[in-house]
């Protein structure tokens, strides 16, 4: 194989890794719209945590214990609305923030651990259908 031809397939192998890193989420490691879980799903040990955590950095927009009258802010119904990708749009709405609808971004604010303690109490109080 000639200078062009080693130039070319090695141009090749770097666009197909551009395209394949391209594709993958940088924080979860999981290709781009791959389900996201909840790493601490069903620990009942850490629902306490997780309210009081909720109570103290969420309840003054979306209520105390997650009790909120006005739809889009009651986090009860993240499961009706979302189903199973309830935890990526959570994890996603409180890692970029909503501020167009008033919601901060919590990411440098809270770590990862914190966030998921409190969607594992959110996931306690979800509206059945």
């Amino acid at each position: 194989m000639g200078r062009r031809g080693v130039a070319f397939l090695s141009g090749a192998l770097v666009a197909a890794a551009m395209l394949a890193l391209s594709s993958m989420d940088a924080r979860t490691a999981e290709p781009a719209g791959a389900a996201l879980s909840n790493p601490l799903e069903g620990r009942s040990d850490l629902v306490d945590e997780g309210r009081g955590l909720f109570n103290q950095y969420c309840s003054h927009c979306h209520g105390p214990n997650a009790i909120q009258g006005e739809r889009p802010r009651d986090l009860r119904r993240l499961k009706l609305r979302y189903g199973r990708e309830a935890p990526k749009v959570y994890y996603e709405t409180v890692n970029r923030g909503r501020l167009d609808k008033g919601m901060p971004v919590w990411k440098d604010v809270l770590t990862e651990d914190v966030l998921w303690r409190i969607f594992t109490y959110l996931q306690t109080v979800q509206t059945e259908p």
